[in-house]
């Protein structure tokens, strides 16, 4: 694995960044295997980044049809709920792209049972990656989040989502926001080519020196999970977050 850790002034910075990375990140999964398959994140941050996507110059560099779009986890509401990451990103990517709706799959978190959703979720990862019994999927790019208490996805720390049993989406409860939710499990998110955490705010500072400098403890810090074996790990943070750090990269 190879970690690189980037403290920038603002979040504007971060998705300039986080842009650069992603426009790489599809052309090489496009010349090498002819699809970009990237698991989207919702929250704030994001949706700066889906902003300069969606325009020039990365607009141009981007192929779009070669392009499939999954999600890492999802909240408990259906699709048109304010809440719903597959809402956030239909409005501010999908929507401005020549995606077509087939080109992304999305949660079924509208089921009442998030059981079944995680598991119609799981099935969907088997089938779109053609994987045999055992395999994980290998997303070309994971784009996460981290929370103040250092949850990434929906892991959400002392959650039974953090043991996930060989399972690759998994539904959670989450005592702390009294809801469940739906996520892909560490595993998967560890075979990913390149995972991105973009994070921002004085809020996050404690959490993210904790992840980065403290202790190995991901029952208390899920972020400390993400660790992709055979892949590239990019932290981008702010100069808020980061502000705590003790080594300044």
């Amino acid at each position: 694995m190879s970690r690189s850790i980037q403290i920038f002034p603002d979040v504007a910075a971060i998705a300039q960044h986080a842009a650069a990375i992603f426009t790489s990140a599809a052309e090489q999964a496009v010349r090498d295997r002819g699809v970009f398959r990237v698991a989207m994140a919702g929250g704030s941050t994001p949706k700066a980044l889906h902003a300069l996507l969606v325009a020039e110059p990365f607009r141009a560099q981007l192929p779009f049809e070669k392009m499939q779009l999954f999600f890492g986890d999802e909240r408990h509401v259906p699709p048109d709920h304010a809440e719903s990451n597959f809402r956030m990103v239909s409005e501010t990517f999908v929507s401005k792209t020549p995606i077509k709706p087939e080109q992304v799959f999305r949660i079924k978190a509208e089921l009442q049972d998030a059981e079944r959703a995680a598991l119609d979720y799981e099935q969907t990862l088997k089938t779109q990656f053609a994987l045999k019994p055992g395999e994980l999927p290998r997303f070309d790019l994971m784009l996460l989040g981290m929370g103040n208490e250092g949850h990434t996805l929906s892991l959400f720390p002392g959650t039974t989502a953090l043991r996930d049993n060989g399972r690759l989406v998994v539904r959670t409860w989450v005592g702390k926001l009294f809801t469940e939710r739906i996520t892909c499990t560490a595993p998967v998110a560890n075979n990913s080519a390149a995972v991105l955490f973009m994070i921002a705010g004085a809020d996050k500072a404690p959490a993210l020196k904790a992840v980065l400098e403290g202790p190995c403890e991901p029952d208390q810090l899920p972020s400390q999970l993400i660790q992709p074996a055979n892949g590239k790990l990019f932290f981008l943070v702010d100069s808020a977050a980061g502000g705590m750090l003790s080594n300044k990269f």
